[in-house]
């Protein structure tokens, strides 16, 4: 293990180096913000001492404060955890210092990391250096005084753009703006930054107390006026989010009673946020991203993996065209299969708009679009299969269809090549069930546009060997993917977890519950859009295809509504045609439209749930329970049956699979939030009243009455686990 330590040198310059070092990125721990305080008390004292340097070790500054202190927080509630930096250190020690000090950014400097360097008199910084304050994505905010000194080192526009976005910039665009002071290369950095030093205590260069600068502020009324416009655009865009409008107004005390008040203000707000449920919920997810990557029985066995630099993609479709797309932006040659040159050429014409789109967004140069699209390749056999290292079957879901596709598969590949099929429903075990190589076959479930959302559902049955499992993880990570790895199941795991969302809101609707009422709470609950505007989007085709799948994988807990029926024979089929639950028009946000409330009319007629026919009484609150709390229990059915290697897997495929949303936690920790006892005797007093859709889960009943949260891990004895 490297050694978490701040080291200081004095040269025969007179300038003390004191460095950071704490791999991989020097994070502010608390022992390396203690040993700052000591190193610099010991500059101060020190009489061979005029200037002091600030660097961090292996070319990085300091990536920010110690985020594993936020989780002990989350987990006791104790905020004197959080070490006295913003007045201790970085005023009072560093920046009223009575020597000067100069910050050496290299590589990066984020979040402390860049509010440390901002408490010195001058930062110098090589080429390409990352410099920002991401703490709103944490659900806290700069917390070592960042809201006081960028917006007076940047000017206010760009500081609150930099945090409310939690976007860094390079070290060219800070010293454009004032952030930095000189940019020098790599090998230099050190020997300019002493010099830079020295002529501040010399008086040869301003002594800079970014705390006491007013000049990039501007007037009181300007400010005032940035400030209402960056509140109006965070009550639109992050209405959720308590950190957003927490930092604005702290940022506004410094503008109208100085840096120091602001300061003041910064680290009461701060103590507040960082035991918030936002914050709880947020810190929870950047966690369990890490934690993916680690499978019990594949990436700690030794295996290494293969490298993947050819993949056939059977089918140009939507999702065949969608995930060929993400292959080639991370440099993988692809070969896209169809059935005619008709079809063929309408996949490859999708991946060109793809690529295309990104370039007009300005996420790729045009001369790597060039590149990127030169390595796909249309065939109509399998000829070119001969060398390829991954198949990915993407056709239509029939059972008889991918079965013929795999038989062939297994003859043209070699006998390396990892056999995958994109199915969303079908049992992995029926897939491969005619070949000789099942150790081979694997679920590569992408979600639909695949080019662009980042969830990659790995679907192992009893006999995917760990090698194809640990090969189709590194794969996704080179394609920009979180690789969740979950069992093989009806709907895998987020499919699985999320079919009761769509019937929870039939079920409301056949109670009388307004349809538009619905998906407003919905998406004022954080998702992007409500379940019936995403029946719109998906099309009803494929609520048909799912809700036939799950009422046949799981006919006790499911509610048949035929709502879809109707809307497709009164020639509505969502979005596809301009007509659904809403209207389509290009160029216009969809429009509620009043003419389906004779359909919904009709199937409440079919299928009668009110009581006496009056529609129920309802609040707000307990639409969003009726139809999210099942999706928890749906949840719970899939810790228990180990489908996923842990709680928090299921919580980043929320996220990231259905956009539920991330400052909540994902669906399991918004469960544990909420309470499993609440949820527990909710569903069982619906079940009683409305349907047995709503019965709790044995798995939650237990949770909820010995007081255990669903997040905790299964005792081996209770798991029947699929992994």
């Amino acid at each position: 293990m490297a050694e978490v330590i701040v080291t200081m040198e004095v040269g025969s310059d007179g300038v003390a180096l004191i460095t950071i070092s704490n791999p991989p990125v020097n994070a502010l721990a608390v022992p390396i913000l203690g040993g700052l305080k000591d190193k610099f008390a010991e500059a101060m004292r020190r009489d061979d001492v005029k200037a002091i340097v600030l660097t961090g070790k292996n070319g990085r500054f300091s990536g920010g404060f110690d985020i594993n202190v936020f989780q002990r927080v989350h987990q006791n509630g104790d905020i004197s955890q959080l070490p006295d930096v913003s007045v201790a250190l970085v005023t009072n020690t560093i920046e009223d210092a009575k020597k000067p000090i100069v910050a050496a950014v290299q590589g990066l400097a984020l979040g402390g990391g860049l509010e440390i360097a901002m408490g010195c008199h001058a930062r110098i910084a090589a080429p390409k250096a990352q410099l920002g304050l991401p703490e709103l994505s944490l659900g806290v905010m700069p917390g070592f005084g960042g809201t006081q000194r960028l917006p007076r080192l940047l000017g206010l526009s760009k500081a609150i753009d930099m945090m409310l976005t939690s976007k860094p910039i390079l070290s060219e665009e800070g010293k454009k703006l004032g952030l930095i002071d000189a940019i020098v290369p790599p090998q230099e950095l050190l020997k300019v930054s002493r010099q830079w030093a020295l002529d501040i205590a010399e008086a040869r260069k301003p002594w800079v107390r970014a705390l006491h600068r007013t000049d990039k502020i501007g007037s009181l009324s300007e400010a005032r006026e940035i400030l209402k416009n960056a509140r109006q655009l965070v009550k639109r865009t992050a209405p959720n989010m308590p950190q957003h409008l927490a930092c604005l107004d702290v940022i506004e005390e410094g503008i109208i009673h100085g840096g120091y008040a602001g300061v003041l203000k910064e680290v009461k707000a701060f103590n507040e946020l960082v035991v918030s449920d936002t914050s709880k919920g947020l810190v929870h997810v950047f966690f369990a991203q890490r934690a993916i990557s680690k499978v019990p029985n594949v990436t700690d066995i030794g295996l290494k993996p293969r490298t993947v630099k050819k993949v056939a993609v059977i089918g140009g479709g939507l999702m065949g065209s969608g995930i060929a797309t993400a292959l080639i932006l991370g440099n993988i040659s692809v070969v896209l299969k169809e059935i005619n040159s008709e079809y063929l050429l309408k996949g490859i014409k999708t991946i060109e708009a793809n690529v295309r789109g990104l370039v007009a967004r300005k996420k790729l140069a045009q001369a790597q679009a060039e590149k990127v699209l030169s390595m796909v390749k249309g065939v109509l056999d399998y000829s070119e299969f001969r060398d390829v290292d991954m198949v990915i079957e993407a056709v239509i879901e029939n059972v008889p269809l991918k079965q013929k596709i795999f038989s062939e598969i297994e003859k043209a590949c070699p006998p390396h090549c990892i056999l995958a099929t994109n199915t969303s429903t079908i049992d992995l075990n029926l897939v491969g069930e005619k070949i000789k190589s099942q150790d081979r076959v694997v679920g590569a479930h992408f979600f639909s546009p695949a080019h662009v959302m980042p969830l990659l559902e790995i679907v192992r049955t009893e006999k995917t060997s760990a090698q194809v499992i640990l090969d189709l993880m590194t794969v996704g990570k080179i394609i920009k993917k979180a690789p969740v790895v979950v069992g093989n199941c009806t709907g895998f795991a987020v499919n699985r977890t999320f079919f009761p969302y769509t019937q929870g809101a039939h079920i409301l609707l056949h109670l009388g519950v307004d349809l538009f009422r619905i998906d407003r709470l919905i998406s004022s609950f954080g998702l992007p859009m409500g379940p019936f505007q995403l029946q719109d989007l998906a099309g009803y085709g494929v609520a048909l295809a799912v809700g036939k799948e799950f009422a046949t994988a799981f006919p006790d807990r499911t509610f048949r509504s035929p709502i879809i029926d109707l809307l497709i024979k009164s020639g509505r089929n969502g979005k596809n045609n301009g007509k659904g639950y809403y209207l389509y028009e290009k160029g216009s946000k969809p429009k509620p439209d009043p003419q389906v409330f004779p359909i919904i009319e009709e199937a409440k007629r079919l299928v009668n749930l009110t009581p006496g026919g009056k529609p129920i009484s309802i609040t707000d609150q307990e639409i969003v329970e009726m139809i999210l709390f099942p999706v928890v229990n749906e949840a719970c059915r899939v810790l228990e049956e180990g489908v996923v290697v842990r709680a928090s897997d299921l919580d980043v495929a929320s996220v990231l699979g259905m956009s539920f949303p991330s400052y909540r936690g994902g669906i399991v920790f918004w469960g544990d939030l909420v309470g499993a006892k609440h949820i527990y005797t909710s569903l069982k007093k619906w079940s009683e009243q409305y349907s047995n859709f709503y019965k709790p889960s044995r798995f939650l009943e237990e949770r909820a009455k010995n007081s255990v949260p669903l997040s905790a891990p299964l005792s081996s004895t209770s798991s029947r686990a699929r992994l």
